[in-house]
């Protein structure tokens, strides 16, 4: 049974280039993103259909202007795991962030401001958040920890495959997922747990 879905916060944003937010992120108005774009000719055709925020008509961007949004398939992920939660009301379903940055603040700034498919703030989605430079096998020890949650009751999703190298010698079910966070992850996830 799956008790603890962890997700790589560099994936469920959405950058055009790789997953790097180039300074401070920010909220603009969409419009504004859009005139940018065709002018620059930068990112135009690829901007996100659907970027959620707590603000209507907003995006959210990094300093550069590149807009920042949940993946579909993260998004999704997410709602399902909020809708689960609620039949089971149980508390036998979490969801986790493991995350390397070295810049914190940055990325729970993105969580507070995204909403996923449900209509939940990114943020509230995790019952537990480690967002730090430390390796991720250290993210998951401290998980182990807070929850006493067995290891192979665990899936990560991660873009980066020696994460889940890493990971995957604690036991932990992981699913390699190099173009970010897809609805077949998930569904190869719940396969994994025979859920």
């Amino acid at each position: 049974m799956l008790q603890l879905a962890v997700f790589d916060l560099d994936y469920t944003v959405w950058q055009p280039e790789m997953y790097q937010i180039r300074g401070p992120p920010q909220l603009v108005r969409s419009d504004m993103v859009q005139k940018r774009s065709r002018k620059s000719r930068s990112c135009a055709s690829s901007l996100p259909i659907d970027s959620r925020t707590v603000k209507d008509g907003m995006i959210v961007t990094d300093r550069s202007g590149s807009p920042i949004t949940v993946f579909d398939g993260a998004s999704y992920a997410l709602s399902e795991i909020n809708r689960m939660k609620k039949e089971r009301a149980d508390g036998s379903l979490l969801a986790a962030i493991s995350s390397r940055t070295d810049e914190p603040s940055w990325a729970r700034q993105c969580m507070n401001w995204l909403v996923v498919d449900d209509g939940t703030v990114l943020g509230d989605c995790f019952d537990h958040v480690e967002i730090s430079y430390s390796d991720k096998s250290r993210h998951f020890e401290s998980l182990h920890r807070k929850t006493g949650i067995p290891y192979e009751r665990m899936c990560f999703f991660d873009n980066e495959e020696w994460n889940i190298v890493s990971v995957r010698k604690l036991g932990v079910k992981c699913i390699y997922t190099p173009n970010g966070m897809t609805r077949q992850a998930w569904d190869d996830a719940l396969g994994m747990f025979e859920m």
